[in-house]
């Protein structure tokens, strides 16, 4: 936000920000859909049992598979609530850059690129939480085969998440001092 400040024209700030709010969009509505289809199979749940018992062998009430389901449903709505706080945090960082002043000498212009930047950095988090969310709501879907399976799954997305998030290339890139 400070490059922000001294820069003229700000079109591709505002451009990116845009992006930002876009692919925000797109994945609260994805979830919107998810949460429909994960409510539609709640009410589906003894056809579901036959299919359960065909692939695992071992047969559940209908009650189990819903409460299984219902744990999807719950990853998927709070990814949902925080792909929709982060998109509007993200539209209230848009109202504070362009109310950041053009002076660059403006007493104003830096705390007001600060307050934009602290705004961003709470709807990325949010942004990353939420799909993290979907990400273990997906894992969770294992459990409809078994508790090994759900253990398994949950596993494999821990692994994946301390991959990409901790031990990948493009955050090595991201670290590395451009200077």
């Amino acid at each position: 936000m400070i490059q922000f400040v001294h820069r003229n024209p700000r079109m591709f700030d505002a451009q990116m920000l845009g992006h930002l709010r876009q692919g925000t969009a797109f994945f609260a509505s994805t979830t919107m859909i998810a949460i429909g289809g994960g409510l539609a199979l709640i009410g589906n749940t003894e056809r579901l049992a036959g299919v359960a018992s065909d692939l695992t062998l071992v047969s559940a009430p209908a009650f189990v598979i819903e409460v299984k389901l219902v744990l999807m449903v719950l990853f998927v709505a709070n990814s949902f609530l925080k792909f929709v706080w982060a998109h509007r945090l993200f539209g209230y960082c848009s109202v504070v850059m362009s109310a950041v002043p053009n002076d660059p000498e403006d007493a104003a212009a830096i705390p007001r690129a600060m307050q934009a930047s602290e705004i961003n950095i709470t709807a990325a988090r949010s942004f990353n939480r939420a799909m993290r969310s979907v990400y273990f709501g997906l894992a969770s879907a294992a459990w409809l085969f078994g508790a090994s399976a759900l253990i398994a799954a949950s596993l494999l997305t821990v692994f994946v998440l301390w991959r990409r998030e901790f031990a990948s290339q493009s955050r090595n890139a991201l670290f590395q001092d451009p200077l």
